[in-house]
This record gives structure tokens, sequence and C-alpha cells, in this order.
């Protein structure tokens, strides 16, 4: 295998090579993805320890994906780092510092969180492309129905999306599964229709389930997931990968309420931009 010259490349190989890895070099690729920063500038053993694994994996998991050593594969996401805006590389040397002095710096929960949340912001924001809120914006701007569907630590973000998408004077149906009538309701969504689902790991078997048998019935998926790995992005037709750290045992929803409020908003505008249908002037005047 030909090594990866740039982060995307590389992320790409990782995706591709991830089904085949063993137990160990698949905790590494995950690591590799939710932590990228953590792998650039941490060395074998620091990285080794952080998954689990021993130092010689590192090194195998480098020449399955082309590589001569660790380091090699280790300036990709050096260089990926370089690109990253100044303030980015203000908490990256932050980091460095505190893996230098072997210890984390104090400091309340509070600052913890606020601290790590806009470290997830600025990453949403280099990570997110134009082009795929455009496309999820078209897709639920021509919608029949818009139908929502998140569990669990997700289920915040379907609710707000249902809200604030009906306060559009969309047709949105937030699919909650109450009374275990979620397949029924499943069954009602045809191809006018979009389906926008959120789950991350672990994800949601009901979530996965209905993303998948809507898109093979033809139903356009939008999902909001974590990374390249997850399984939502084979049925979805537009995918937002938030690179969520599944290792956090407590994970922020800061992310992707936001993503989805820029949803809303994008829709919003996009709305207001629109001609006024002439069925619909007709019917005004």
């Amino acid at each position: 295998m030909e090594s990866a010259a740039t982060y995307d490349q590389l992320k790409d190989a990782i995706t591709r090579a991830y089904p085949d890895m063993s137990r160990q070099l698949q905790r590494i690729a995950r690591f590799a993805l939710e932590k990228p920063a953590d792998l650039a500038l941490g060395t074998v053993a620091a990285v080794a320890e952080a998954t689990e694994v021993q130092p010689s994996a590192m090194i195998r998991f480098a020449n399955a994906l082309g590589y001569r050593g660790f380091s090699d594969m280790q300036q990709v996401f050096r260089g990926h780092l370089v690109e990253r805006s100044a303030s980015y590389r203000e908490r990256i040397d932050t980091l460095r510092r505190k893996q230098l002095n072997g210890q984390r710096a104090p400091a309340g929960v509070l600052h913890q969180l606020v601290g790590d949340s806009i470290g997830e912001l600025g990453h949403l924001e280099e990570t997110i492309r134009e082009a795929d809120v455009k496309a999820a914006v078209k897709l639920i701007a021509g919608a029949d129905r818009i139908h929502v569907l998140a569990q669990r630590r997700s289920f915040p973000v379907a609710s707000y999306l249902a809200y604030a998408l009906g306060q559009l004077e969309l047709k949105t149906h937030l699919l909650d599964g109450a009374g275990g009538m979620l397949r029924e309701s499943l069954r009602a969504i045809d191809k006018r229709d979009v389906l926008l689902v959120a789950s991350f790991r672990n994800y949601s078997p009901e979530v996965l389930d209905a993303a998948t048998s809507c898109s093979e019935r033809g139903v356009p998926v939008i999902a909001i997931t974590d990374g390249p790995l997850s399984p939502l992005v084979a049925p979805a037709k537009v995918c937002f990968e938030l690179a969520d750290d599944s290792s956090k045992p407590f994970r922020s929803l800061v992310a992707p309420m936001c993503l989805a409020q820029a949803l809303v908003m994008s829709t919003g505008h996009h709305l207001a931009e629109k001609p006024e249908p002439a069925k619909a002037r007709k019917a005004k005047s």
C-alpha cells in the first residue's frame, strides 16, 4: 500500500483498512480519527498507553497504512495541525506543556467542559464542509415531510431539530418510538420525505436499522455522527462527521447542537430566498 501524503488521504486510508484490522489496530484507528491532535503530539509509548496496546502495535498500524514507521505517519498528523487556526495551535501548545509536565492543570468541572467545548466548536468549523450543509438544506427544504430520529444521548439533538424545523412551517415528525410504534412510523416514510438521524458510538441499533431500511427504499438520509468509521456513513446521502471522542465518560452535545442550529438557520435562509410558489400566491390573493 502506498502511504498517504495528506491528512484527508490518510483518513480515507484508515477508513478503508479498518474492517480488516485486528482489534488492537482498530483501537488505534479510532483514536487517530477521534484525537488526531493527541496522535500528532504524543510519543509511541504515550499513544500506546492511551489506546491500551503494546508500543509495537503502533508500528504495525503505521506499516499497515504503507509507512515505514510511526514517525513517518505522525508527520502527516502534524502537518494537519500546522494548517489549523492560530487559536487551535495555542490549545495544542497547552496540551504539549501538560504532556511534558506529566500532569493535568488544576481546573473545575465547568472550566474543563468550557475548554473542551471550545475545542469541539473549533474542530466543527474546520471539518464541516459548506457543500454538505447546502446539500442537506436542499433536501430538507424540498422534502414533503421531515422525519427526525435519535435516541439516548443524541435525543436532544432530534428534539431540537423537530421543534425548530417545525417553527419554519415545515412538516416535521419526531420519531420517538412511543408505544413501540417506531417500525410502523418508518413504514409511512416515502421517497418524497427525508430522514434526519443522529447517533454516536455506541450507536443505537434502532437508528442504524431505520437509516439502512429507509436508504434501501430510496429515502434520502441525512446523518449526524462521529466519524468515517460510523455505520451511518454508508446509508447517508449527506453525512456530517463530528469526531466525537468516545473515550470520555461524559460526552458533550455542544458540537451536534451547534450543527443542528446551523442546519435550521441555513434552511430558514434558503426558504426566505426561495420564490413563493404560484399556487401559494394565488391562494393569498
